[in-house]
């Protein structure tokens, strides 16, 4: 059976997504200024034609700029269009509509070409961009752009929804999948892992498939051409420019989100090779429970350590040059991370020693229930009502903790029991023994013992001791053999008495003092006035 349920993204992987996001935010918005360009780019209409040099006293960005204002200004005259090229100071010059544009130098020359070969592929390139920019300022072409542009919106909104449908039916097979044989209810917490993994893919796609969506129709039109140009520019520029420096290589904001990415990939990794080990391998050979876990948690923690040293040194960076920065995590876990040192030591210590154990029944202060998961940092308990309990590690070292199921599940239920004292003990005792051999949870051996306590002070006090190999039922134990109890009792015409109080009463005289008679008399004259007043 599949048990579904809606799963809350945990806060503390919450607070992590969202200082990842906040920190790549801020390295995109404020990306490293590269070096001064020693070219510039010619742009029409958000499209790139060539890049210039500088030449002379003129910069390649002047030069762009005196270029670019110019193939602008003749596209808003909307005036027939003449590209030329004359030798001026031996040099190729291009006109345009008999008007100087640019001087071709050796500097804008691509290795291989003359002047004239580059004066003549610009001249094309010029040409060809102005008849472009006047046909797609037409109405025809700006109505077909707009139809095309809203079914590409339309598309993407389809697409975007068709992801969403593809996650939740992906993890909700992965939830049946991962059910465990003997357990109905999914193991948590490799559903919230990979429910945060699909979370993150999915909100990926989704902004990528936005982004590019609004930079195609963007770029369809003349108009808004220039804006996508220029995202496209800054986003290139913030994801390839080298933002941090480990060691002697410097990195981008694109490697570090691959490499967050292969780390986060790793986590994923190890939580399904560990679940897998625990449903598939070590649940064949009939190992404990406890064992299982104990094995899990170790090889899991060990594969991600592992892992990260291999990736990290795969990456270029130096393990050595990390001991500045174990050394401030050293600090940190002094002051500030204490507790979760602690918890995360009692952990280790829980798992070798083993004093509890995955499906252990155990009491904790005024919690009681199963131990359902057993982590680095905390201990997950499952009380008889279905409620999971959170318990620090540190807890279970400091305080007394008990285990109904350690080392040896059965033990031994006390059932106080009080009758009248005109029964006969004995008859008591052979009651009390019928009715524990009549519930099958009992063991008969060790066999049921019935302790005479104590002469009460209403009742004859007994003790009825039993023994059951579930300790997590004791409590609808108790409960079912009390109904027998009272059932064999009452066949047996063994009273179970009531409460007794004797009050003892001693006759005399009542003498009041004469300040205690006054008050009496005032009190009876108020009450006799009152009721003359309520009849008339």
């Amino acid at each position: 059976m599949f048990y579904s349920h809606r799963l809350r993204l945990p806060s503390k992987y919450f607070n992590i997504l969202i200082a990842v996001l906040t920190f790549v935010l801020f390295l995109w918005l404020t990306p490293v200024v590269a070096q001064a360009l020693t070219k510039a780019p010619v742009i029409l209409d958000g499209q790139q034609l060539f890049q210039i040099s500088d030449s002379g006293q003129y910069s390649a960005q002047e030069r762009a700029s005196l270029i670019n204002s110019q193939l602008k200004n003749v596209i808003l005259a909307d005036k027939s269009i003449q590209v030329k090229i004359e030798k001026r100071n031996q040099l190729p010059t291009i006109l345009l509509n008999d008007r100087y544009l640019l001087t071709v130098t050796e500097q804008d020359t691509v290795p291989g070409s003359t002047l004239d070969e580059q004066a003549t592929i610009w001249v094309q390139q010029i040409e060809e961009a102005l008849q472009q920019a006047h046909l797609e300022r037409t109405r025809t072409y700006l109505q077909q752009t707009t139809f095309v542009a809203a079914a590409i919106l339309f598309i993407t909104a389809g697409f975007s929804w068709l992801l969403g449908w593809i996650k939740h039916h992906f993890f909700r097979a992965a939830s049946q999948r991962l059910t465990t044989p003997t357990n109905a209810i999914p193991n948590s917490e490799p559903l919230k892992v990979l429910e945060l993994f699909l979370k993150l893919v999915l909100a990926s796609i989704r902004f990528g498939l936005w982004v590019s969506t609004v930079l195609y129709i963007t770029n369809l039109f003349p108009f808004t051409r220039q804006w996508s140009y220029q995202i496209s520019n800054i986003l290139i520029t913030s994801f390839t420019s080298p933002i941090l420096t480990l060691g002697k290589n410097p990195y981008s904001i694109t490697e570090l989100i691959i490499l967050i990415g292969l780390l986060f990939g790793l986590v994923i990794f190890a939580g399904t090779v560990t679940n897998f080990l625990r449903s598939r391998i070590l649940y064949f050979p009939g190992i404990n429970r406890g064992a299982q876990e104990a094995i899990v948690i170790l090889f899991k923690y060990g594969l991600i350590f592992i892992g990260t040293l291999v990736l990290l040194q795969i990456w270029g960076l130096d393990i050595s040059s990390l001991t500045i920065l174990a050394s401030a995590l050293s600090v940190g876990i002094g002051f500030g991370l204490q507790d979760i040192a602690k918890n995360f030591g009692s952990g280790l210590v829980l798992v070798f020693e083993r004093p509890i154990q995955v499906g252990d029944f155990v009491e904790v202060g005024e919690y009681t229930g199963i131990v359902e998961r057993m982590g680095a940092r905390s201990t997950e308990i499952r009380t008889l009502d279905h409620v999971s309990i959170i318990v620090p590690n540190s807890r279970f070292l400091e305080k007394e903790v008990i285990n109904w199921s350690h080392r040896n599940p059965i033990s031994r239920l006390h059932l106080p029991v009080g009758v009248a004292y005109s029964s006969d003990p004995k008859a008591v005792q052979a009651a009390l023994l019928e009715a524990a051999s009549k519930h099958p949870n009992v063991l008969q051996a060790p066999s049921p013992l019935v302790l005479f306590k104590e002469f009460g002070n209403n009742a004859l006090n007994f003790e009825l001791l039993v023994w059951t190999a579930e300790p997590n039922k004791q409590f609808l134990l108790k409960s079912d053999l009390y109904y027998i109890i009272y059932e064999v009792l009452q066949q047996r015409q063994i009273e179970i008495p009531f409460a007794q109080l004797d009050l003892h009463m001693r006759s005399g005289t009542l003498e009041f003092t004469p300040e205690m008679q006054l008050a009496f008399i005032q009190m009876f004259e108020r009450l006799s006035n009152n009721n003359l007043k309520s009849k008339i």
